[in-house]
């Protein structure tokens, strides 16, 4: 397999030869603990003569010290694992397990070595070894040590848990889960990851382990968790920049680093919720087609690449934002889009991972709200995934900055979300997609509701035949009534309805924006130029000053999205060899001769269907104002109206 430009390989003799090191750790060290407390089992089993004794059951609530006053103990892991079974003989799995911890220890001292040679922390480390640093580089080498040692945790945790995940999946998942991972120490990565070894042997020392499967299942767990601990600490820190930056592959294990993004073997969720089959969606003609050639473009993405043609060429949908009544059809949009991507990534073997935010994410621990979108977004984003995350309700669930009513969770939720979506480090490979539903979008944030790049108006069944269409459908088959004067959809002759949804759009729909629309062809005439059209959009500010450039940009990545307008064909989804399984410059060619010029229809139908939606929710927000600012009068008026009364003699 040949790399791409961006990614570099770890060397296989560079990796074997940590192999000593490795094997070394795993036979014993000693570590005294300096953040977390020694695991006391709460019973030793007495054991044959010859045998020793084994530590089980784990207490559930592990000690919390500053400073531990244990003295040094052997950690010997190996000698752990071999004794976690019943068997006296070591059985295949253990060897395995065995042979996943050497194997990701030896590259995580590699990449840990490969940084130190990046940033010059080599050369700082041997001058602090003969008393030559400089006073100045002090705190810059303190800082690369630290960021070494997140490497180092974050590598070993990944390439555990990315080696052990195929024994995961054949033994089945446990339920046996490690306590808080506690000691994390960035002194230096060889401390750092004899404080991951130590905290690992006494969680399998505490647990009652008694199978192969529990110890794996184990092992996962601690890993997922000292991931999740070093990306928090990671966070910001800029002495991390040329890890975060670049992209390592070890190509025997097909493993990549890509920054601190977890990499394990791609593993689809299991999803319970009843998929809806396209023509069960009644109405939201564009909503519904949109979401169609949304499900089809992901499944463009190439693994290898790391990247979608679309998010290249234009078109690529990476946020939307769904809006409409309640009973419009929200839920069923989102079944529809879930049930399609779920079945195409079946057909081509790929993982497929679905998740939604709700209102649980929010806590009232101060920045556990903020850690919990930031796992969802990473979750989805996991480039070795076909990802769809959708944020139900966003108007109850991420707050509404000035709103006096906003809680500091949701207020996290905002700012991640707003980050993660249009952020400066915001890397849109294509593999995935967000959609926000609300059905009252006028009390999202205003800075977060423009950073949907598309909007789906869900506004339910809108013409006669859809009636009937959602009226037969629901009623079933358990009766004889004629369907009358009436082809069973008709309608839904989806270019058909869709051509026709997007005519409207010719002219405004809101009469706000409709007097400005009316007023610009007045004043200059026909809009046929670019120049006419600026005008156009700068008349639109001048009416809501909310309409800034970052509208500008959704308005023209929705008109790429109108030049991929066609829906990649069918068989291409279901034979994975005709498209799927091709490279990425052939995909990228295959999708460019399908793609159509802008034409200026396109381009105002596109203006319109965007600043309706912005005079909509200006209109409802002002309203909503209003009407609360009424309430408050009328309750001060009451309130002056019962004082004067309890004043009376």
């Amino acid at each position: 397999m040949t790399l791409s430009n961006d990614l570099m390989e770890l060397k296989e003799d560079k990796i074997r030869e940590k192999y000593k090191f490795a094997e070394a750790m795993l036979e014993g060290f000693d570590h005294t603990p300096r953040i977390a407390a020694k695991r006391e089992p709460d019973r030793v089993e007495e054991r044959s003569t010859g045998l020793g004794t084994r530590r089980r059951f784990r207490s559930t609530t592990p000690g919390l010290v500053t400073r531990s006053t244990a003295r040094p103990e052997g950690v010997r892991l190996s000698e752990r694992i071999l004794e976690s079974d019943e068997d006296v003989l070591t059985t295949p799995l253990q060897a395995s397990v065995l042979r996943a911890l050497r194997r990701a220890l030896s590259v995580a001292q590699v990449a840990s070595d490969q940084f130190a040679e990046q940033t010059g922390l080599d050369n700082l480390k041997r001058s602090n070894l003969s008393g030559t640093l400089d006073a100045s580089q002090k705190v810059r080498f303190q800082d690369l040590l630290s960021a070494s040692a997140l490497i180092a945790l974050h590598v070993f945790a990944n390439m555990t848990d990315f080696l052990l995940s195929g024994l995961t999946v054949e033994l089945g998942e446990t339920d046996l889960q490690c306590g808080e991972v506690e000691e994390v120490l960035l002194d230096n990565d060889h401390l750092a990851l004899h404080g991951a070894l130590w905290e690992l042997d006494q969680e399998i020392a505490a647990a009652n382990v008694s199978t192969d499967a529990q110890l794996i299942g184990l092992i996962t767990s601690f890993c997922e968790q000292l991931m999740e601990k070093v990306t928090l600490r990671a966070d910001g820190k800029s002495a991390l920049a040329p890890f975060s930056a670049a992209r390592y592959r070890v190509e025997a294990d097909d493993f990549e680093i890509t920054g601190f993004t977890p990499a394990a073997r791609a593993r689809s969720t299991s999803l319970a919720m009843a998929f809806k089959k396209p023509e069960e969606v009644v109405g939201n003609h564009i909503a519904k087609y949109q979401a169609m050639k949304l499900s089809k473009m992901l499944m463009a993405y190439d693994f290898e690449r790391k990247l979608n043609p679309f998010a290249e060429l234009g078109g690529f949908i990476f946020t939307f934002m769904g809006d409409g009544k309640p009973g419009t059809g929200k839920t069923t949009l989102i079944q529809m889009m879930a049930g399609l991507i779920n079945d195409y990534c079946h057909a081509a073997g790929y993982a497929f991972r679905y998740e939604n935010l709700s209102t649980e994410s929010i806590d009232s621990y101060q920045g556990k709200s903020a850690q919990n979108a930031k796992a969802f977004i990473r979750n989805v984003m996991e480039p070795n995934v076909i990802g769809f995350g959708t944020i139900d309700d966003i108007d109850q669930l991420a707050g509404k900055r000035g709103d006096r009513q906003s809680s500091a969770g949701q207020l996290e939720i905002t700012a991640v979300l707003m980050e993660s979506f249009a952020g400066a480090n915001t890397v849109v490979r294509g593999n995935c997609t967000f959609g926000m539903f609300s059905n009252y979008p006028e009390n999202v944030d205003d800075a977060l509701r423009q950073r949907a790049g598309a909007r789906f108006l869900v506004d339910g069944p809108q013409s006669r035949e859809d009636y009937i269409d959602i009226l037969h459908r629901l009623m079933g088959k358990n009766h004889s009534i004629p369907v009358g004067d009436h082809d069973l959809c008709e309608a839904h002759a989806i270019k058909k309805a869709v051509a026709a949804s997007y005519d409207r759009h010719s002219r405004p729909q809101e009469d706000a924006l409709l007097n400005v629309f009316d007023k610009v062809r007045e004043r200059i005439g026909d809009l046929d130029t670019i120049a006419k059209l600026g005008a156009y959009l700068k008349a639109i500010q001048e009416a809501d000053d909310r309409f800034t450039g970052r509208a500008i940009k959704n308005i023209t990545d929705a008109i790429k999205v109108r030049a991929m307008d066609f829906e990649l064909p069918d068989e291409w989804m279901e034979n994975p060899e005709l498209f799927l399984f091709r490279d990425y410059d052939t995909k990228k060619a295959m999708i460019a001769d399908l793609a159509q010029p802008i034409t200026v229809e396109m381009v105002i139908q596109e203006i319109n269907r965007y600043a309706d939606s912005e005079f909509r929710y200006a209109d409802k927000s002002d309203e909503a104002a209003i009407e609360n600012a009424v309430r408050e009068m009328q309750r001060m008026e009451e309130a002056k109206r019962r004082f004067m009364e309890a004043k009376r003699p």
